[in-house]
């Protein structure tokens, strides 16, 4: 399955219905007057949230997007028949915005939450609404109004709490893979993951937490360069970063500088987010070696670091603990 994370779309309202001109003929009624019915409103255009979908790979292939008419007016005063809505599904997550003007036009993260992105048009008023003391037989109507159209641009930022980020080959899908049921591909060479991968993780209470393995930033990432760019925004929504380096890596204290440039350099606020260090790999490598990299890193940052080993399964249990007091102790502080 392709992973897209950006679409763009056109959607219009339904047009709506017509009024008409009709007059009463009935027996005995010499002088029915004007009778002629209001057209129907235009569908609307409605986004709607849902958990079965992760992409917006749907929307590869199909862009233009437009609810039902409304009816026109019928005689005896009958109002047309309202155009249907055109519901479209989206997943959580999705960020909507107007491609021309950049206006944020709403972010569906809840269940079944709905945008309205195009309304229908109005209906038509039809002869009956013109009776007057001065025109006592209208013969005009009023057309429906045709809905809104508009150029609208999708954008999909995975809902996950923790993220997990770092150089490519530092582990990601393998510790994802080793604290959930996620089951990520993974290979000896850079850039194995390609999409993001979620994983939910079970805290000790029973309920879980969902992880999101990023695919492996390099330098220059928020320039464009790599696989980077085009995943950053999907850390945007995390609560709690886990920055993960590969001990034996050449220089691991550069690998995590590099890393902290790029989220500094992305900007909206990733360097401010709270992170826990797992230095991976620790069954590769002699211990005091890991020890010497853990007292270099304390010297540049106030965040916890933990030695681990997502093949071996060494230290996880105290990372993962470590991140469920850091999640509770954001809860607590936004309450």
């Amino acid at each position: 399955m392709q992973f897209i994370d950006q679409a763009e779309i056109e959607v219009e309202g339904g047009k709506g219905g017509d009024g008409i001109v009709a007059f009463r003929r009935e027996k005995y009624v010499p002088a029915g007057g004007p009778s002629g019915g209001n057209g129907g409103r235009g569908g609307s255009v409605i986004l709607v949230a849902v958990e079965h979908l992760q992409t917006l790979l749907d929307f590869k292939y199909s862009r233009h997007f437009k609810a039902d008419d409304g009816k026109r007016g019928g005689p005896s005063n009958r109002t047309g028949a309202n155009g249907q809505d055109r519901l479209i599904q989206v997943p959580l997550g999705t960020m909507v915005y107007d491609a021309e003007t950049e206006e944020i036009l709403g972010d569906l993260v809840d269940k079944e939450q709905k945008l309205c992105i195009a309304k229908g048009g109005k209906g038509g008023l039809g002869n009956q609404h013109f009776l007057s003391n001065q025109n006592r037989a209208p013969e005009y109507a009023l057309p429906g109004l045709e809905g809104e159209h508009r150029h609208i641009r999708l954008e999909l930022k995975l809902l996950a709490q923790v993220g997990i980020i770092g150089l490519p080959n530092a582990g990601k899908s393998t510790l994802i893979s080793a604290v959930s049921s996620a089951r990520p591909k993974i290979a000896d060479y850079p850039f194995t993951t390609l999409v993001p991968n979620l994983g939910v993780v079970r805290k000790p209470t029973g309920d879980g937490t969902v992880f999101a393995d990023i695919p492996g930033l390099i330098e220059g990432a928020h320039e464009g360069v790599g696989l980077g760019y085009d995943f950053l925004r999907h850390i945007e929504r995390t609560r709690l970063l886990l920055h993960l380096v590969d001990l034996t890596a050449d220089d691991p204290i550069n690998d995590y500088q590099i890393i902290q440039q790029e989220l500094a350099a992305y900007g909206r606020g990733l360097i401010d987010r709270p992170q826990i260090i797992g230095l991976n790999k620790l069954d590769a490598i002699d211990e005091s070696v890991a020890l010497r990299v853990k007292d270099d890193l304390a010297q540049l940052t106030q965040d916890p670091v933990f030695m681990i080993s997502g093949v071996a399964r060494i230290g996880l249990e105290q990372l993962l603990q470590a991140v469920w007091d850091k999640l509770e102790g954001n809860n607590a502080r936004d309450e």
